[in-house]
């Protein structure tokens, strides 16, 4: 028998042994499956399309939402707008109509709010599943000369990354403990942090239009599951390279803090939907952070990309320290 599989992200070694077993990329696959690429480019002529799937699994409250904008930031990560979305919805016995029509209404508000044409999938009810799933497919378009790839981080790069850590962790706490955090915490903090969704949002649709096109900006990636330090170390992987990444730099907020801390979860190493990272060369990451400040958007440089023989670290009240890495989310310390 096979050692068993641990909840949460595959080990990058099994992931990158099965990639190159059983994936490929004929003539028109530009980037296919990779270790930190956010979606895959497929060559068509004057453009590229771009072509991600991707489960919402982890959340009960705003599923449609989380499934449309999860999959459009990967395209968008890629330096892609996206525009066409496909759900596979499986509801559990329980069901109600009502139930799938609230879903359905929520992937459309969601779309219509990008522009995102929802334009097909599937639905069924199954025994094998206890809560809503909806596994989104998204399909979009990227010029050939936005293309941003995760994996075209050069050596000595700023790292940049926008809004603050951990967003999207802090809202599935907030709405799916709130009852548990009334009484330890401040109203206030859990209200704000429930609307993380919408504000400041889950989306990097919107920051990654704003420089898709600049030159100096190399690489974008969307880090999710296993939060900012596991996206930053997709990155170095893709791009074979080092980093080094200054704690102290890396903004979290106020909610995010106060329950992070409630439940002894790291920050850095959970969900973060919500903040793009950016590879930019050091000649452009001023102009970067100022195109993005013009906007509304908040964003911070928080590392140099480095020679891979320098390994990849985390500066840490003044001591060098290997960068972390969460194979499993921190979020599992309270859903399992």
């Amino acid at each position: 028998m096979g050692s068993r599989l641990k909840i949460g992200k595959i080990d990058p070694e099994l992931l990158k042994a099965l990639i190159s077993d059983f994936t490929g990329t004929g003539n028109r696959v530009l980037i296919g499956a990779g270790i930190g690429e956010d979606a895959a480019i497929i060559d068509m002529g004057n453009r590229y399309l771009v072509a991600k799937t991707d489960p919402i699994t982890h959340v009960t409250h705003e599923l449609g939402h989380y499934a449309v904008n999860i999959n459009a930031n990967d395209i968008a990560a890629m330096g892609g707008k996206p525009l066409w979305f496909l759900a596979t919805i499986l509801m559990p016995a329980s069901a109600t109509a009502e139930a799938l029509r609230r879903l359905f209404s929520q992937l459309s508000v969601s779309c219509e709010s990008l522009g995102i044409i929802y334009c097909g999938g599937h639905t069924e009810v199954t025994h094998s599943v206890n809560n809503p799933i909806i596994i989104g497919q998204m399909l979009g378009e990227v010029p050939r000369a936005n293309l941003k790839p995760t994996s075209a981080a050069c050596e000595g790069d700023a790292l940049i990354m926008t809004k603050t850590s951990a967003i999207e962790a802090t809202a599935i706490i907030a709405l799916e403990k709130e009852r548990e955090l009334k009484g330890h915490l401040k109203a206030h903090l859990i209200t704000r942090a429930k609307n993380y969704l919408y504000i400041p949002g889950i989306s990097v649709v919107r920051e990654a239009d704003v420089i898709a096109s600049m030159e100096g900006v190399h690489a974008l990636h969307d880090p999710t599951e296993g939060g900012i330090a596991t996206g930053i170390f997709e990155m170095a992987t893709a791009s074979n390279l080092g980093v080094e990444v200054y704690h102290d730099s890396i903004p979290i907020s106020e909610e995010t803090q106060v329950m992070c801390d409630f439940y002894d979860v790291d920050p850095l190493g959970t969900f973060a939907s919500g903040s793009l990272l950016i590879a930019a060369s050091p000649s452009s990451s001023e102009d970067v952070i100022g195109r993005l400040s013009a906007v509304g958007i908040h964003a911070t440089r928080i590392g140099v990309m480095t020679h891979p023989q320098q390994g990849m670290r985390l500066i840490k009240d003044g001591k060098r320290v290997p960068l972390p890495v969460y194979y499993q989310d921190e979020l599992s310390k309270i859903f399992g």
